[in-house]
């Protein structure tokens, strides 16, 4: 399909919604050679698109700077390149504003303002293969896609290589995992030069400029391979990121036939790094919610039978010390219930952990009878969490899920947690290629059908595809707590949680695991490396809106912390990050979802010991609150003696700046509650 196709015109006229403006020009009869031109609707990003005389081309600049020089477009195909001879043959220029409401998020509604520019291209000369690119310029930032008419005439096709470039105008500082080297995305963000990067994973977060700060992802990732980008330095100082898209074991790249719709490619722009975390382009470029009734999609706390496993006191495996047995979940149920966890996680409650079992998701392994436990959680007002780990066999997650999801309905579980440790899918293929991607998208669809919550570990990266599929909740894709039970180099270092929210976390909800209170070490010199206090900041800086308290149940006994997680949202109204800098500390304040509009606030630091000043200017004018404060105590440090800490309350107002002292690899929580105006 081209933009000459009178039914794609129609389409971007018809997007009406409540609050709906939109304006079309489409033209049909462009110069060879001529750019056009298209800007954000505030006129602080400028685009412009053409050609190189031969070859596709678009630049970016923001606020009259140029960002993205000259960069080239195009794939190869079957052998030959798309994109070498090439003209402008028609444009569209379009306009879109609306708001859409989310069923969970760090936002209730979220504002979908952008113009359009889509552009045709057509081969010269006889052949006449054709594409579209699709510009998107929001306020902050832009995003692109390739429509590519049928090249191969209803036949199959391979994408052997795809082409974009996104050329930077100079090296800068960036933020990165290498692709490489980097298991399930479980690395550390490291912070150098472009220049000097290998090949990385995507989300990538460039300090471009004092005022500029760029992070470079895509969305609407949907049967097609995961992005990686590779860094290329030119004499004139710019750097070109080329497009390395996973393969296939075969090495090609992407399989299809007809038209192909390609993700978006994202540049998200901003003056200010904390300014990146605010941004919705990503979900704004996935289609909406295709479930009509999400009633049954609830976001919330829960616990499980999980860090006792990492830290060697149960097993996954049947035994003496096996973890997921009927008695023990119990228990989990009991105290969930008791302090307001909505649901109880139990991993290795089915077989196939032992040597030589057989893994299945159809029955429980014969100390764990999960009727009575499903049975019991519900008389307690909690639910039981589903697990199911494959081992990378997606395959076997394929042929049994239907099974499961069924049966797991028909108990009143909601939530499932899905895991796929080993290298490659069924021993064949790599997770993020096209393979792992149609595997991702079928769970996700199957589990709707059923009523099912995911949790998704060991996933491709997150491309927003939770506003088309709301039930997929969370992803890993994160070097999480784990790391601090078992990792032989000591677990994650002060600047981890300090560094995700700019890197990993812009991706979407992130399952890190927050909240251990217990220090204690099985492998020597491995804790998690924070004080207690930021243990609590955590929960509420690096979001998910089905959020883990990880310890083990009797660390969590007679703690005075508990009482901030127990009071805790995991989904919001509204979020702002008031103060932050890449990799050294972060501060956000979250407001809950109905209630009495209570607002919670986490920050966090890097090693080092800092004062951080927060004024309460978001906070309803005339009205007075009380501020409860976890922060560190006296002599709190992380490698010393992480357990001080504060509990104080305060009164504050709009005009109230919070002082707050957080010790190294410290944090502080508040809960911030709208007082009760006396009746006298």
């Amino acid at each position: 399909m081209t933009i000459n196709n009178l039914k794609y015109t129609m389409k971007l006229l018809s997007l009406r919604l409540a609050a709906f403006a939109a304006a079309a020009l489409c033209l049909f009869a462009t110069a060879t050679g001529k750019e056009l031109t298209a800007t954000s609707p505030d006129g602080a990003i400028a685009l412009t698109v053409g050609t190189d005389g031969n070859r596709p081309v678009y630049s970016v600049n923001y606020h009259g700077t140029p960002v993205v020089k000259p960069s080239h477009l195009g794939f190869i195909i079957n052998g030959t390149t798309l994109g070498d001879n090439m003209k402008v043959k028609a444009h569209c220029l379009a306009g879109h504003d609306d708001t859409w409401w989310q069923p969970w998020g760090e936002e209730d509604s979220i504002r979908n303002h952008y113009n359009e520019l889509a552009v045709d291209f057509v081969e010269k000369g006889k052949a006449g293969r054709a594409m579209t690119v699709v510009f998107r310029l929001f306020d902050d930032g832009i995003g692109f896609r390739y429509i590519i008419a049928d090249p191969a005439k209803g036949q199959p096709y391979q994408i052997d290589e795809e082409l974009t470039e996104i050329r930077l105008a100079h090296d800068a500082e960036a933020w990165s995992i290498p692709t490489n080297r980097t298991e399930y995305f479980e690395g550390i963000f490291e912070r150098d030069l472009l220049s000097r990067k290998d090949t990385v994973c995507t989300p990538l977060t460039v300090e471009f400029d004092n005022n500029i700060y760029l992070a470079l992802h895509e969305a609407a990732l949907e049967d097609y391979a995961s992005i990686n980008l590779t860094p290329r330095p030119a004499a004139d100082g710019s750097v070109t990121l080329l497009t390395a898209l996973t393969p296939w074991q075969s090495g090609v790249k992407v399989y299809a036939q007809g038209e192909k719709r390609t993700p978006w490619r994202t540049i998200i722009i901003s003056p200010t790094a904390t300014g990146l975390m605010v941004s919705r382009l990503m979900l704004n470029l996935n289609e909406p919610s295709r479930i009509d009734d999400t009633s049954w999609i609830e976001p919330g706390r829960y616990i499980g039978i999980w860090w006792s496993i990492h830290k060697k006191h149960d097993t996954w495996e049947l035994g003496e010390h096996h973890g997921a047995t009927t008695a023990n979940v119990k228990r989990y149920i009991d105290f969930a219930a008791r302090h307001g966890f909505s649901g109880v996680l139990a991993e290795g409650w089915n077989p196939g952990w032992g040597q030589g079992e057989t893994v299945t998701y159809l029955r429980p392994y014969p100390d764990f009878d999960i009727d009575e436990v499903c049975r019991y959680a519900l008389s307690k007002g909690v639910r039981f969490i589903g697990h199911m780990e494959s081992w990378g066999r997606s395959q076997l997650i394929e042929q049994e899920m239907d099974a499961a999801f069924k049966w797991f309905s028909s108990l009143c579980i909601r939530a499932v947690k899905t895991g796929y440790v080993g290298h490659y899918f069924d021993g064949k293929e790599l997770a993020k290629s096209q393979y792992g991607i149609r595997h991702y998208r079928k769970v996700i669809e199957t589990a709707a059908k059923y009523h099912i919550m995911i949790d998704n570990h060991e996933p491709a990266m997150p491309t927003g595809i939770q506003r088309t599929w709301p039930n997929l909740m969370t992803q890993e894709g994160v070097r999480g707590q784990e790391y601090n039970a078992w990792d032989r180099r000591g677990g994650n270092p002060p600047a981890h949680t300090a560094t995700l929210p700019y890197t990993r976390c812009l991706a979407g909800p992130t399952d890190f695991t927050p909240a251990i209170f217990n220090f204690s070490e099985v492998v020597p010199g491995t804790h998690p490396h924070s004080t207690l206090a930021k243990q609590l900041a955590e929960f509420v800086v690096i979001y998910s809106p089905l959020q883990m308290a990880a310890d083990a149940i009797e660390n969590y006994e007679g703690q005075p912390a508990l009482t901030f997680i127990e009071s805790c949202p995991t989904t919001w109204s509204r979020t702002l990050w008031p103060c932050g800098e890449i990799g050294r500390y972060v501060t956000v304040a979250r407001k809950e979802r109905g209630g009495d509009g209570r607002w919670f606030i986490g920050a966090l630091t890097d090693e080092e010991a800092r004062k951080l000043d927060i004024p309460l200017t978001f906070l309803d004018s005339h009205a007075r609150y009380r501020a409860i404060i976890y922060e560190d105590g006296t002599g709190a440090d992380f490698e010393s003696n992480p357990y001080p800490m504060n509990i104080r309350q305060i009164e504050v107002t709009a005009d109230s700046v919070l002082h707050l002292s957080l010790a190294r690899s410290g944090g502080a929580a508040i809960r911030i509650e709208k007082m009760q105006l006396s009746s006298h």
